[in-house]
């Protein structure tokens, strides 16, 4: 998709040092971790929500989910909501649903870098499609977009088959 294109320019006007691959189909970031042979925690999962102030980007490890509990109480709103498929469609058209990268910073939208993601060294995510990935170090991807760390996300919870 095009946002690709944008991503790389972007990436490389920057003197970012990266690494693009493309993997088979994969929807999830959990699947991304798996085709791109990643230890779950270093792939990003980028949630966008809606909130009082708007939209907000919280990237979390693919290990990891959204606390939304945190998200109110640590960013001051009085509620917050997943964005819609419909929303996510508007606010990034130049990318396949769900496969938007965590850079916020190329749609006016603030990001929340959660503090265990913050804490690897390197950080894969998605470049706008289900295929394509970006890899950089960490601290390279918080120079170029700058975000808040804080801590959203938690563990799953263990599910018992009895």
């Amino acid at each position: 998709m095009e946002l690709l294109k944008r991503l790389r320019v972007f990436l490389d006007e920057s003197h970012a040092e990266y690494t693009h691959t493309v993997h088979p189909l994969a929807y999830t970031a959990r699947e991304v971790a798996s085709a791109e042979h990643l230890p779950s925690r270093e792939v990003a999962k980028t949630v966008v929500v809606f909130g009082d102030e708007g939209y907000h980007m919280i990237v979390v490890p693919a290990s990891r989910f959204v606390d939304f509990q945190e998200v109110r109480l640590t960013l001051g709103l009085t509620h917050a909501r997943l964005a819609t498929e419909q929303e996510i469609g508007q606010l990034f058209p130049d990318c396949e649903l769900g496969a938007m990268p965590p850079m916020g910073n190329l749609y006016g939208m603030p990001v929340y870098l959660d503090s265990s993601l913050a804490a690897e060294e390197t950080i894969a995510f998605n470049g706008g499609t289900h295929y394509d990935v970006i890899h950089m170090q960490t601290d390279d991807f918080r120079k170029l977009v700058h975000p808040t760390v804080i801590s959203l996300a938690r563990e799953a919870a263990m599910r018992h088959g009895w």
